[in-house]
């Protein structure tokens, strides 16, 4: 809050501590947090940049308060219910495959089908006598791809 006003100010360091008379080095920490000033030490800071001591301790009062909720307790006692904001929480691994790019999702479809209509020519053929391999499969109503994908694994079966 000091270190927000004196920049605010366009002051440096040095001129707010020879005002305030008090070390440069002291007032960085006080600005930082790193020490606390005593009531009379700010009341000299807060005279030296030119602003009341109690704007100070307001400020720093209500930082507190943000930080230990009180602005929420203030609410609710008016009826406003803040909803509390969940952690992030990792999201859980799939439970299965992620779905292929269409060039990989199309092989895979041709993949099972090759295999049933390999199936499908194996069991035909064990129910056709060994002296003709002539044999009519039933192809309208398929789609166009699948169509041609049976006639060719025919073609090559007989």
């Amino acid at each position: 809050m000091l270190r927000d006003e004196r920049r605010g100010q366009q002051r440096t360091l040095r001129e707010v501590s020879s005002t305030a008379r008090v070390s440069l080095g002291y007032l960085s920490e006080v600005e930082r947090g790193q020490k606390e000033a005593s009531s009379e030490l700010l009341a000299s800071i807060c005279t030296a940049l030119d602003v009341p001591l109690s704007q100070v301790l307001g400020e720093v009062t209500r930082r507190i308060a943000d930080e230990e909720g009180v602005g929420r307790r203030r609410y609710a006692a008016e009826g406003i219910v803040p909803t509390p904001v969940p952690s992030p929480v990792p999201a859980p691994a799939p439970a299965v495959a992620p779905v292929p790019a269409d060039d990989d999702l199309d092989t895979l479809v041709e993949q099972a089908v090759d295999s049933v209509v390999d199936q499908a020519i194996d069991s035909a053929l064990h129910e056709v006598p060994t002296g003709g391999r002539e044999f009519a499969v039933q192809l309208e109503g398929l789609p166009d791809e699948l169509e041609l994908i049976l006639r060719r694994r025919l073609v090559s079966a007989a």
